[in-house]
């Protein structure tokens, strides 16, 4: 196993243990916003019918948060995997990253690619580090895609589960635009998906994966929303526990010759529709730079994927 850090340290705190959160803490004197049932966002659904919260702009107080969670000294892990042609995104990824994404809080970056003498030099606050880990190509894209399950899961095996509090996997081909921080915090966390959160469909209008040979089926009745595959977190153990779910439904697929529609983003949301996330993340967290700048409900772009040449990039790529 390979290990690159760009950091004031040279080593991960494997010591530590997960911070109580049962009962929030807020700073002496801290001043905010009036709690009110009757203002506020009333265009976009801000809670699901298991009672999960459903993260807008508007409808958190960063400050506040920030202040809970900044004494209690979270570390919080982000993946990405970087193979092949998409090491080319790795720099802006970090950079802005660096801009938006939990700052002022301790972040571990782990980067897996099979270039680790192209990881770019990016200037990173205090507390704030990068790791490298090695991952092979492949000659399909899909196969790439579905083998960071399983790499992200060993990760957590050997170190995150002590190591950090939260874990995000995210795509690296994305930027990040606005803030991103504890107000995205939960045990089990997905992030709706931007290309159908507006649209008044039907379920069975949804792009699930239908076939009763997958895994990852599921009926025409079925599902809740379609979450995005570039994007969920959580905590360690949470985030382990599906990894391995997803895994472990995308082989017994492969063994039979099956693929599910959209590959491991299909089986995260077979997985979601069982086990429900405890926090949602609205399109703001996964919006898609082809799509237009914004719309009546989402205000805000935190996190994109950008515009590239699929053809170009991705191995076996058909379209």
């Amino acid at each position: 196993m390979l290990a690159i850090v760009h950091s004031c340290s040279t080593e991960v705190d494997n010591s530590r243990k997960a911070p109580d959160l049962s009962s929030p803490i807020a700073s002496e004197h801290l001043r905010y916003k009036k709690p009110s049932a009757v203002s506020g966002r009333t265009n976009v659904v801000a809670i699901t019918p298991w009672l999960a919260p459903i993260v807008w702009e508007g409808t958190f107080d960063s400050a506040l948060l920030d202040a809970i969670y900044a004494p209690r000294d979270i570390t919080v892990a982000v993946t990405v995997t970087a193979v092949g042609k998409y090491i080319r995104f790795l720099k802006d990824f970090l950079e802005t990253a660096e801009q938006h994404f939990f700052v002022g809080f301790k972040v571990h970056y782990y980067v897996f690619t099979d270039q680790p003498d192209q990881i770019p030099a990016v200037k990173m606050a205090a507390g704030r580090q990068l790791f490298v880990r090695q991952a092979a190509n492949a000659k399909r894209w899909q196969d790439i895609s579905a083998a960071r399950f399983k790499g992200i899961a060993n990760l957590i095996d050997t170190e995150l589960r002590d190591g950090a509090d939260y874990v995000f996997c995210l795509d690296v081909d994305s930027k990040f635009h606005a803030h991103w921080g504890t107000e995205s915090l939960g045990q089990l966390v997905a992030v709706i998906h931007p290309g159908y959160y507006n649209l008044q469909l039907q379920f069975s209008q949804l792009p699930y994966e239908r076939r009763p040979e997958s895994k990852a089926v599921m009926s025409a009745d079925e599902g809740d929303f379609y979450y995005a595959g570039g994007a969920f977190g959580g905590e360690p153990s949470s985030v382990h526990h599906m990894l391995s779910m997803c895994n472990d439904n995308f082989e017994q697929d492969a063994r039979r010759g099956i693929e599910a529609a959209w590959g491991e983003e299909s089986h995260l949301n077979q997985f979601f529709w069982f086990n429900k996330p405890t926090k949602l993340l609205s399109p703001e967290y996964q919006w898609q730079d082809m799509q237009a700048k914004g719309t009546p409900e989402v205000k805000i772009i935190r996190f994109s994927g950008i515009i590239k040449d699929y053809a170009d990039i991705r191995p076996g790529w058909e379209g």
